[in-house]
């Protein structure tokens, strides 16, 4: 019997490698029997202790890391009211062609990219994806055609394939499942950060207009492009890697990690071997589709302001350089915003009511723009918070709604990229839905993201009705048949094991 357990514990041993979470019995091998018991209460005291440690090292310099990725890509939107339309000649539909080519790439290896990060070091490979899309982002300063500036907008999608996945299947290693949502709210506010600084930075570049014989657009990416550049060096030696690996945890630390994980649901519902019937328990889990598509409908909000908001600000009837001021109010209140939904919805342990608030806020924002005939600049103005402040509390929410209700590293890796790359399809539709023709009413960009909107708001009340009823069959016992299977797939089937309860 002890050689059959051995030889199970070194086959799961091997399938698990160095980047997984040490289970409870696993750490009571690594550390003295008197640092932890399984029968022993974990102190609420060093839990605490432990959280404000891991919120200290996880999350900044990630804040920094994505922040930087959605200004590199959004800082086409800044850089065409200063001079890159007529320069490069982004007449017609051109534009609107180099901000979904982008998506192209990014779309399809986000997938592949949680697969590698799953067997490497993170610190390693966000920090190295990070210095080359800044040297991309630099180097389109540097352009000379249309052309040029479209192939490099697609390598920038490629090398920022991996950033946003890979970041909340990191992330969503470290944390209970209800202390993830404030987390990942304040997490994402690194988009609206980035979109308010992006504004002010290029307000500050534009005096450099000429400086040189160098215009102002070209100074956005070849600034902006240098920091992140710089700072990916910075980065290498900050990005935490996975738990196990975790060099700011002690191994007293990471068995209270490990012990706080598996008493949220997290040992018994593991999936660490990536075989052909995880494969179907992954593909085949509805949960994945509908979190999916809810990150599509809500995301459309996100893409589409970042994109157009200094073009929309201008039709309003400010010059450019005041267009890129009074975006930052904008993005300043969504930021207050995502933050103190994210908390809430922590707190309530809930997320779908949340969801559904977002999705009515935007709703009349959307409507007053839509009805925007007639009325004054400062309710139009008013109208772009409403659906920001909408759109952007949503968005977080389905992510970390749909990290909360799946398990194992295998499962968390790909539902995550999954979702990613599902949700962001609608990128490449708000590139391509406010139609210079349409100014400055843009009825197909505003009707479009509504309709977005409540796809993802109905996808949310199918998941929200699933998980109800999925939590009461096992809490009624339906789901125990499953225990019955080859003792292989019950330690491997993640949060399909009956233990398991869902965040709703």
């Amino acid at each position: 019997m002890d050689a059959e357990k051995h030889a199970s514990y070194s086959q799961e041993k091997k399938d698990v490698d160095t980047t997984d979470i040490p289970t409870v019995a696993e750490m009571k091998k690594s550390i003295d029997s008197n640092v932890v018991c399984d029968t022993d209460a974990i102190d609420p005291g060093a839990a605490k202790r432990l959280l404000r440690k891991i919120d200290l090292h996880v999350y900044p310099i990630l804040f920094v890391v994505y922040g930087l990725s959605f200004l590199d890509r959004i800082n086409i939107s800044n850089a065409r009211i200063q001079g890159l339309t007529e320069e490069l000649e982004l007449y017609g539909n051109r534009f609107n062609i180099a901000l979904f080519v982008y998506f192209v790439p990014y779309i399809l290896l986000e997938i592949p990219s949680n697969m590698i990060i799953r067997k490497v070091r993170p610190s390693l490979y966000l920090s190295s994806l990070m210095f080359g899309w800044g040297i991309v982002n630099m180097s389109m300063g540097f352009v000379k055609t249309y052309p040029q500036l479209v192939v490099l907008r697609f390598l920038l999608g490629t090398l920022e394939a991996g950033v946003i996945p890979g970041i909340i299947y990191l992330t969503s290693m470290y944390y209970k499942r209800h202390d993830f949502q404030v987390r990942m709210s304040s997490f994402f506010c690194s988009v609206v950060v980035a979109g308010a600084f992006g504004g002010l930075l290029a307000y500050a570049i534009s005096d450099l207009d000429g400086h040189r014989n160098i215009r102002a657009w070209r100074w956005i990416f070849i600034i902006e492009g240098a920091v992140t550049a710089f700072i990916s060096l910075i980065a290498a030696f900050l990005i935490v890697d996975w738990p196990s690996q975790a060099r700011f945890l002690n191994i007293e630390e990471k068995a209270l990690l490990s012990r706080i994980l598996a008493e949220d649901g997290g040992d018994e519902a593991r999936m660490d071997t990536l075989n052909k019937h995880a494969y179907w328990l992954i593909f085949s889990d509805w949960k994945i589709w509908l979190g999916s598509l809810i990150y599509l409908g809500m995301g459309v909000t996100g893409y589409s302001l970042v994109f157009f908001m200094p073009t929309i600000l201008v039709e309003f009837g400010w010059k450019a350089r005041e267009a890129q001021v009074h975006s930052i109010p904008v993005y300043a209140v969504t930021a207050v915003a995502m933050i103190l939904v994210g908390w809430i919805s922590d707190r309530c342990k809930h997320r779908y009511g949340f969801i559904m608030l977002g999705c009515v806020i935007a709703t009349v924002g959307y409507g007053i723009l839509l009805g925007q005939e007639g009325l004054s600049r400062d309710t139009k103005y008013g109208a772009l918070f409403l659906a920001s402040v909408g759109g952007y509390i949503a968005t977080p929410m389905a992510l970390a709604w749909l990290a909360n209700n799946v398990s194992g590293h295998w499962k968390h890796a790909f539902s995550a990229s999954i979702q990613v790359t599902i949700g962001n399809i609608v990128g490449v539709v708000a590139a391509n839905i406010f139609l210079d023709r349409e100014a400055p009413r843009y009825t197909t960009g505003y009707g479009t993201a509504l309709g977005l909107n409540w796809l993802g708001g109905i996808a949310a009340t199918a998941l929200f009705i699933g998980l109800l009823i999925e939590n009461r069959k096992r809490d009624a016992g339906e789901r125990d048949y499953r225990l019955r299977q080859p003792v292989e797939e019950v330690r491997n089937m993640g949060d399909n094991h009956p233990s398991f309860r869902f965040t709703l």
